[in-house]
């Protein structure tokens, strides 16, 4: 680094370290700082080379422009102030501090005393942590110019997926990709989406992050990467050679195959923790604007998030960025869209949750990123947190009432049929009355919290021994099943029904109007051997097992075939609610006798029955849904109409299901079964 260089004031925008000719242009927000310094590291990133005083500017924004300077450059902010933290002031020179704004990370972060301001607790820390702190580092990318899929919400089917946990053990995959992002776009993961038919890859958090100092303390790590150090720089432990352009590159080589990237981003916290917590970035620039606190004791945090701290989107500088961060996903690195983690923080206010927070307008109005897909995670754990169905358009929700009913259901769970016929029909009880329709709700079973789909019908109790937390940890409410005995088992006959009933909530799960999403490894029996909170299992635990018998499981076979159902019937594709006056699509419900069900029928709390038809009357196509949750056998009789065609069975989740005759038949005990027919003429159902 030459140290024959020229100073001037910079400018106060964009935020951030930017490329500007010849040299480099710092800026950084600390409105209540004395003094703050960019600092200047040699290419190995321990040695502080220059610090070099920044100008302040009006609104608090600190400037300086830095020529000759070239990217690649490590640097990091020191902040002057004071440091009060009861009156929430947290500044302390010998903190490195990351840019809030950097777009690369050098260096490994390392837990230590050093990051604490006070240490011991009531002593003022004077000990430099530049040591053990990752360097900001100068990088130019160009703004994506990939092609786009663009897929309708109709059409879209989500996967969910870690991005080491998908590919660490891949045999096809060379082992110097496995478990990166240049894994994830590798030919033979792809290959594996689009026999699934999925759309959407939905990526647990890329957003450099770091693990807990109580996991490391026990020898874990923080898997699922819910702990945010920076909201623009990819997670580096997932590049091969250290460039974060390697993210661009696996968005536009999924892009090419036609598959949508959405990012799950963590904006409600961030690693900081708790005000007793260390000095990373935010807190050492400006705590009392990027966190909530306690009116009149800005010492004491609001943590809404149970993580420590909750990021404060009610200042316009804190909103700034995450917006910000936002825009750069999208137009820097290429990705579709976003799942907002716990997204009622975003649309608090001091009081309470509003559909018109200044987030949620400005989200709406941004030319930009109110074109990409955007879900919610529509709970936190502050007052009023639960706001499923509160979201306005166009956002989408993690819809969990539809995951606990349809569990409840195949369970064998009595009084459900009501409620099942709602969440299978759209929830149009949580999401009509903002004038939202049946692809607002974001269906799934399993995610990536919870047990697998596997798990789920192999544990009735949590198994997270492995956690080091005594079992406590995960949810204890999980509506799972074992079907007979705890965990593995060599038992054929439960074996087959555990594969059975993975296959009925599977067919649940994709014959349902709204946006399915898959969980990784629901298609070839994936268990995390009964643990349901695996956040701190980076191992084979959480790691798919990828086999070759496995790219041909049964399960894979029959979401395909599902999944062609859905795509060639319009029943699944309308975006708003559709009632009785509606004159193109019908749904009828039947009883085992196809009579048309009673109200006596849906509040018999004994039955465990469905059957239900989906006619388009334009395509003049109609389909035909069983559900048995019974352990026992129903026999059925198909409806019959001068109007329809004979019924033919298109997929059931028995093996090698045949029927006889579509007068009557057996309907097996905890099956699921999918006919099709032609309509003749118009019905008036």
């Amino acid at each position: 680094m030459s140290l024959s260089i020229e100073l001037n004031q910079g400018h106060i925008s964009p935020l951030g370290a930017n490329v500007v000719d010849s040299g480099v242009n710092f800026a950084v927000y600390a409105p209540f700082a004395k003094q703050l310094y960019v600092c200047l590291f040699d290419a190995s990133g321990h040695t502080e080379v220059l610090k070099l005083a920044m100008n302040n500017n009006e609104g608090g924004i600190w400037s300086l422009y830095i020529s000759p300077l070239a990217p690649g450059t490590l640097y990091g902010y020191r902040a002057e102030g004071d440091y009060q933290p009861k009156k929430g002031l947290f500044f302390n020179s010998q903190k490195l501090l990351i840019d809030p704004y950097a777009k690369d990370l050098f260096g490994e972060f390392t837990w230590s005393e050093r990051h604490y301001g006070q240490m011991p607790i009531g002593t003022f820390s004077a000990v430099n942590n530049a040591i053990d702190m990752p360097k900001s580092k100068v990088t130019e990318l160009q703004p994506y110019k990939g092609k786009k899929p663009a897929h309708d919400w109709s059409k879209t089917v989500i996967y969910e997926c870690h991005i080491k946990g998908a590919t660490a053990r891949h045999p096809s995959i060379p082992s110097q990709l496995q478990g990166t992002y240049m894994g994830l776009s590798h030919a033979s993961f792809i290959e594996h989406l689009r026999k699934l038919g999925v759309t959407t890859l939905e990526l647990l958090p890329v957003h450099s992050f770091i693990s807990e100092q109580f996991l490391t303390a026990k020898g874990l790590q923080n898997y699922w990467g819910y702990n945010s150090l920076n909201f623009f720089t990819p997670h580096k432990d997932y590049l091969v050679n250290g460039e974060v352009a390697e993210f661009q590159q696996m968005v536009t080589k999924l892009h090419e195959a036609d598959i949508e990237v959405i990012l799950d981003v963590v904006y409600n916290h961030t690693a900081e923790a708790g005000s007793d917590g260390p000095i990373l970035s935010w807190r050492g620039l400006n705590n009392l604007g990027y966190y909530r606190s306690i009116n009149n004791n800005p010492e004491v945090y609001i943590n809404d998030t149970g993580c420590g701290n909750t990021l404060n989107i009610d200042d316009p500088y804190t909103l700034k960025m995450v917006l910000d961060s936002l825009r750069y996903w999208v137009e820097v690195m290429g990705v579709d869209g976003f799942r907002f983690d716990l997204a009622t923080i975003l649309g608090r206010t001091p009081h309470g949750f509003s559909q018109t927070h200044s987030f949620l307008q400005a989200i709406n109005q941004d030319p930009v990123l109110s074109q990409v897909k955007l879900i919610a995670e529509p709970w936190d754990i502050g007052p009023g947190g639960y706001q499923l169905g509160a979201f306005p358009a166009p956002w989408r929700e993690w819809n969990d009432k539809y995951r606990d009913v349809v569990r409840r259901f195949w369970q064998g769970e009595g009084n459900m049929l009501p409620e099942l016929a709602k969440r299978l029909h759209g929830s149009f009880d949580l999401f009509e009355h903002n004038l939202r329709g049946p692809l607002n709700s974001i269906n799934f079973i399993t995610s990536h919290d919870g047990f697998t789909l596997t798990d789920l019908v192999s544990y009735e109790q949590k198994h997270n021994e492995a956690n080091g937390e005594q079992n406590r940890d995960g949810h204890s409410a999980n509506y799972s099943f074992n079907c007979g005995f705890e965990g593995f088992t060599d038992d054929v006959e439960i074996t087959k029904l555990r594969l059975q009933q993975q296959k009925n909530l599977l067919l649940t799960l994709l014959l349902s109007k709204g946006v399915p999403m898959l969980s990784a490894g629901s298609e070839m029996g994936h268990s995390q051997g009964g643990n349901n909170n695996a956040y701190c299992q980076n191992n084979r635990t959480s790691w798919l097992a990828w086999k070759d018998s496995q790219r041909q499981h049964s399960l894979t076979r029959f979401i395909d075939d599902v999944l062609s159902i859905r795509k060639e019937h319009n029943v699944f594709k309308h975006s708003v609610f559709l009632h009785d006056s509606d004159n193109r699509f019908c749904v009828d419900w039947y009883s085992e006798e196809s009579k048309a069900m009673e109200e006596s029928d849906w509040h018999d709390g004994s039955k465990q029955f469905l059957m239900y038809s989906l006619r388009d009357l334009q395509a003049k196509t109609a389909l035909l849904i069983i559900l048995n949750a019974s352990k026992v056998k129903v026999k059925c009789q198909l409806p019959v109409s001068n109007r329809l065609s004979t019924w033919s069975l298109a997929i059931s989740s028995v093996d090698q299901a045949m029927i006889k005759s579509t007068d009557e038949f057996e309907v097996a005990a905890q099956s699921s079964w999918v006919f099709t027919a032609n309509l003749e003429d118009e019905c008036h159902g």
